[in-house]
């Protein structure tokens, strides 16, 4: 039996940081992976889709180089090398996270950890199966198989992350009916694909196939797209997608999927409009924890009703010793939380004191054009009782974005009316991914509109938007129209 001071289960984005921290801070660290390093965020998510988008966003820019003075001929697109490319940039990354972890000490232990206690488990070996509908992409152990390594530490983290969640609908297991994870098993990009789903996995995959020449309809049960977003970001992206020839369909449920004579049918209910034809359909409407095959009644720790690990502060489940990191605990699904619950978790099992503001959290749609926000929408601090301003400044009014050739969108700014105090920041347009981190940083240091327009930002640049929304927000806009008196 190996013995660690601390075990992590699973080797995603929380669970490689959190090892690496520990290590670190001077603890012996062992981490099960039943895949390769990085987890879903490098193998299946974040990272691949990222390559993929990037592709296709080279590819609009060269048919739209004659705008520019540029002139190309006989541009087309290869499937087969935007997966090539986006393989190699997967395989990078992946032997970069094995390298730092067996740089830092941590020992990596190929295979699936099932609890046959709090701090004990066994270690099975698994065979990767095909990627289908929803998966698994690595099979379980077979009936009967005898674990290939015993594992025990003085404390353990569990980081084994989540996967898509199947809907119960007629036609669901149909040939050609896939979620995000079999989208990565496409050979060839679908003629016609319909996207259950406006969030961001179901918006991004209708943004990479509709600018790689798909015909695509996306479905969304709420009234607009990302509806976890500010309403008018949700609207706005709604509109782009319009422009861009998707079919966007909201305030409507699927009913089934039916196999017909030229593909598959989306049958709608509440669209006004009848069903939707296409060759594949991409189910993209969440995610749900990975612990079924975990045993986790073994180790005697506590989930709610819909499966995540339930945790306090500092990630410590209600079990003595074992913690609890990323999606699995269902605080916010997202790749930089887990690293940062992962840094947490570490340094609190190290004796040390770290702590997560959920408040704070930055998000990323990388759709086109990308949606990006961090703290409250301006409905969410009208219902928290907040008197507010807010600045909008569209990204038309910028040099750097005229130049850029890419003026869609906006930033909006939601402020304490009082104070000025930054409550959430909201933006559609170019680099809205990197633009969000200035609004993030702001709520962090509890930054005011005032502080923000006074700021010096270099010009010309996108970065910009920030000051100018400030300004807006204040009631002293320079680059835009000044607000009409009422």
């Amino acid at each position: 039996m190996q013995e660690f001071d601390l075990l992590v289960v699973g080797g995603g984005p929380g669970g490689y940081v959190a090892a690496i921290r520990a290590a670190q801070r001077g603890l012996s660290v062992g981490v099960v992976e039943k895949e390769k390093a990085g987890g879903v965020c490098l193998n299946w998510g974040c990272i691949p889709t990222k390559a993929m988008l990037r592709s296709a966003e080279v590819y609009e820019t060269v048919l739209h180089a004659a705008d520019f003075g540029i002139n190309v001929e006989g541009v087309s697109v290869d499937y087969d090398a935007i997966t090539r490319r986006k393989d190699g940039v997967v395989k990078g990354l992946t032997d970069g996270v094995a390298g730092l972890l067996k740089t830092n000490g941590v020992t990596l232990i190929d295979g699936h950890a099932r609890f046959t206690g709090a701090t004990t488990a066994d270690v099975y070996a698994t065979g990767e199966s095909p990627i289908g509908a929803g998966g698994p992409r690595y099979a379980a152990e077979p009936e009967g198989a005898q674990p290939i390594e015993q594992v025990s530490a003085r404390d353990v983290i569990i980081a084994t992350g989540s996967v898509p969640v199947q809907l119960p609908l007629p036609g669901a297991d149909l040939p050609g009916v896939i979620t995000s994870d079999g989208a990565f098993g496409l050979t060839e990009i679908p003629k016609r694909i319909a996207v259950i789903g406006g969030s961001a996995v179901g918006a991004e995959w209708a943004s990479l196939f509709n600018t790689l020449g798909s015909e695509v309809s996306i479905i969304e049960m709420q009234s607009s797209l990302v509806p976890a977003e500010d309403a008018e970001i949700g609207k706005a992206l709604g509109r782009s997608f319009g422009k861009a020839g998707i079919n966007v369909v909201t305030g409507a449920s699927v009913t089934g999927i039916e196999q017909t004579s030229t593909g598959l049918q989306v049958g709608l209910d509440g669209a006004g409009s009848g069903p939707i034809e296409a060759d594949v359909v991409l189910v993209g409407v969440g995610r749900k924890p990975n612990t079924a095959q975990l045993d986790l009644d073994e180790a005697g720790v506590r989930t709610d009703e819909r499966g995540f690990v339930q945790v306090d502060a500092q990630l410590r489940t209600n079990v003595e010793h074992v913690h609890a990191i990323g999606d699995v605990t269902g605080k916010a699904l997202l790749a930089h939380v887990a690293s940062h619950q992962g840094v947490v978790a570490a340094e609190t099992i190290a004796g040390h004191s770290a702590h997560i503001d959920y408040g704070v959290i930055p998000a990323a749609t990388f759709t086109h054009p990308e949606v990006a926000s961090v703290g409250l929408t301006e409905a969410q601090a009208k219902e928290a009782g907040h008197e507010i301003v807010v600045g909008k400044m569209p990204f038309a009014a910028l040099g750097r974005a005229k130049s850029y050739g890419d003026t869609d969108g906006f930033m909006k700014i939601v402020a304490g009316a009082q104070h000025g105090e930054v409550l959430g920041v909201h933006v559609i347009g170019p680099s809205a991914s990197d633009l969000i981190t200035e609004g993030a940083l702001a709520m962090t240091l509890e930054a005011t509109l005032d502080e923000l327009a006074d700021t010096i930002h270099a010009h010309p640049t996108l970065g910009e938007i920030g000051m100018e929304g400030a300004m807006v927000a204040l009631g002293l806009p320079i680059h835009v129209a000044p607000p009409k008196k009422r």
